[in-house]
């Protein structure tokens, strides 16, 4: 005589019965591995081996890509210039005072008039004037292998309570993308608070345009977002543009 068969056990019998098969057990690395070589000795490749400094590790990577296509022709000369591109990609130059104010000369932000850029008495500073973000004056230096861009926010004596406006910066700066909010000690041995952006030496230019204009638009923004911290109203946000205070 049947007997019924509960509708739940039923169902996984079913579902049993259709499962397909368990798949092959997966391969290992050194299968994938394997298959790499195969392929690049199907190129017509060949191994060697060389012997480096770690350092140059990725140096190495990069001339390798390359010496896998033929070069022509193949001699001495064009070798030495193909390892010569790829030791100025691994290490492009640094940047300088003079060499980068002679390259933002060049730019769209100069030549159209949207800022001017001076190199200070020191030589060793750049101040660049925003026009489009009210003459707003930018000074970018250079230390070792550190590109530093910032301008001042105000100063520490301008706000009613420093420890109640540090303990919001230190919540809220993080919607200042690519920013710092710090305080530096100026040449009249006043306190002052800074909105600052850093970079490599090396940083391509079109990074350093978008630090600077970045920067400039983050002032504009934290001068509007902390105004009520201070002890008067030395800036009076933009109702169109002014986000809600933090």
């Amino acid at each position: 005589m049947p007997t019924n068969t509960p509708p739940q056990k039923a169902a996984l019998k079913a579902k049993n019965q259709a499962a397909p098969k368990s798949k092959a057990n997966p391969k290992s690395s050194a299968h994938y591995q394997r298959e790499f070589r195969k392929r690049l000795r199907e190129q017509g490749l060949v191994k060697k081996e060389a012997w480096i400094i770690p350092e140059n590790g990725k140096l190495l990577s990069l001339i390798e890509k390359d010496l896998r296509q033929h070069i022509e022709p193949p001699t001495i000369g064009n070798a030495t210039a193909l390892v010569g591109d790829a030791m100025l990609a691994h290490n492009p130059p640094s940047w300088t005072i003079q060499s980068l104010f002679e390259a933002l000369c060049t730019t769209d932000m100069v030549t159209q008039a949207q800022a001017k850029v001076t190199i200070l008495d020191d030589a060793n500073t750049l101040e660049i004037i925003l026009h489009e973000a009210g003459d707003l004056p930018l000074l970018l230096t250079i230390a070792g292998q550190q590109m530093l861009v910032e301008a001042v926010l105000w100063a520490v004596d301008d706000v009613q309570d420093p420890a109640i406006f540090d303990a919001a910066v230190l919540r809220t700066h993080k919607y200042f993308p690519l920013s710092t909010i710090g305080i530096e000690t100026f040449g009249d041995n006043q306190d002052y608070y800074t909105l600052f952006g850093a970079l490599s030496t090396c940083s391509l230019l079109a990074n350093i345009l978008l630090e600077i204009e970045t920067l400039g638009a983050n002032v504009i923004q934290a001068a509007n977002a902390y105004c009520h911290f201070l002890k008067t109203d030395l800036i009076e946000p933009s109702p169109e543009h002014s986000p809600a205070h933090f």
